[in-house]
């Protein structure tokens, strides 16, 4: 055995270990010279990881996108980190939070591909965005361009600077099947004029799960002095990419997604470069403007969630970034190319895998989306989530990595009889 592949088993035991991942650590090690897209279609390989999750046997749960919950040995760590810092009290509040907090964030900065001084801990998202978006220097006239797919409570953002500082905000659309990144990168640019001041993109569009072509479209509007802000909230954990590679300005994404951390986290990155340009939320006591911790203010806060992150990184980490990636882009193709071609079925994402992986959005004509999300409830047991706005009408489909494709195979046994094929 080669020194760097004993190390790195040794290591993935010992991350393992402590999280009671044991015997799942043993298998990964087993399976280490295994590509990844391989592995990924191994069923019985998978079932390991199924044992972690407690899953209501109510029915097929095809909607992780909005809260990826805890499989079991992360849920009894997160118990014990609120247990130990209710017996701390005010004693962990006042000596070590801070350090446990900052220390968090550095592996979360390393897993994005970022500087520690670039990226905070926020709540989700929203709050990472909304901070981005209100805490800029608007002025009447400025512009900002952003996609009817963004997600709705950035857009909300947007409209509040509109009504406040006389923002004009330039909405476009972004085609469910683009022939190729430059059709995307030219519909932002066209919009774009000498005074327009940012462009908020999705990395991965929440609705229909399409990733766009990030690096290029920030690269273009640079060219123009315009800022980017990406919404990353499906992207991290569940795509391989890193931070500093896309050229982005700001990078938001919420950890009790793809991460599976505890609901209440969430991550901000900002250039060094902008830091000092943008207003913090809440105010504090930080005086040097170019520090980010200066936009990290929200008072006192559930710390056991900050804890529990160190967790469900080791877990990731083990999972191993690449394995999963082709896990969940193995799953939605297997459902979604068995019904592409079916008549009344319609895949509202890219069938090019380089456009997608996890998450995929389908719908069936004469079929509103939702009595489809309804129907597919109630007559099949498969829980989903309808989507019927900015040119998408359908169910949004996100599997886990626990999911099974005999569960997927269900879900297109339902979708061919409601459909009458």
């Amino acid at each position: 055995m080669h020194k760097r592949q004993f190390i790195k088993n040794v290591l993935m035991t010992s991350v393992g270990a402590p999280l009671g991942f044991s015997a799942l650590a043993k298998s990964f090690e087993a399976k280490a010279a295994v590509p990844a897209t391989i592995l990924a279609k191994d069923d019985a390989f998978w079932e390991e990881i199924r044992k972690q999750y407690l899953l209501k046997p109510d029915y097929i749960n095809l909607e992780n996108g909005y809260y990826n919950f805890l499989p079991q040995p992360l849920l009894e760590k997160y118990i014990e980190h609120i247990k130990e810092v209710n017996y701390q009290g005010s004693y962990y509040m006042r000596t070590v939070q801070w350090d446990n907090k900052n220390k968090a964030a550095a592996r979360l900065a390393a897993l994005a591909g970022c500087s520690a001084d670039e990226l905070i801990i926020t709540r989700n998202t929203t709050e990472s965005l909304d901070l981005a978006i209100g805490g800029q220097n608007w002025n009447a006239g400025d512009e900002a361009i952003m996609a009817e797919q963004d997600y709705g409570a950035m857009l909300d953002m947007f409209v509040q600077v509109k009504d406040r500082y006389g923002v004009v905000n330039k909405i476009i659309s972004v085609p469910n099947h683009p022939k190729d990144d430059e059709e995307i990168v030219d519909i932002y640019r066209k919009a774009i004029t000498p005074k327009t001041k940012m462009i908020l993109v999705s990395h991965m569009i929440n609705i229909s799960g399409q990733i766009l072509p990030i690096r290029k479209i920030c690269d273009m509007a640079h060219q123009h002095g315009v800022q980017v802000m990406v919404d990353g909230a499906h992207a991290f954990a569940h795509i391989q990419y890193r931070i500093e590679d896309l050229h982005c300005d700001y990078y938001a994404a919420s950890l009790h997604k793809w991460l599976s951390v505890p609901l209440g986290a969430g991550i901000l990155y900002v250039n060094k470069t902008r830091i000092e340009n943008v207003w913090p939320l809440l105010a504090d006591g930080e005086k040097q403007k170019n520090k980010i911790k200066r936009l990290n203010h929200v008072g006192t806060h559930p710390v056991h969630t900050d804890l529990t992150i160190n967790d469900s990184i080791d877990y990731y980490e083990m999972v191993g970034h690449e394995r999963k990636e082709a896990r969940l882009r193995y799953l939605q193709l297997y459902w979604s190319e068995k019904v592409r071609n079916i008549p009344k079925i319609i895949v509202n994402t890219p069938a090019d895998a380089s456009r997608s992986c996890g998450i995929a959005n389908v719908g069936i004509e004469g079929i509103a989306p939702g009595d489809l999300a309804q129907r597919l409830m109630k007559e099949f047991k498969i829980f989903t989530v309808a989507i019927d706005y900015a040119n998408i009408r359908g169910c949004r489909i996100t599997p886990n990595v626990y999911t099974t494709t005999q569960e997927l195979d269900q879900f297109v046994k339902a979708l061919k009889t409601l459909a009458g094929a």
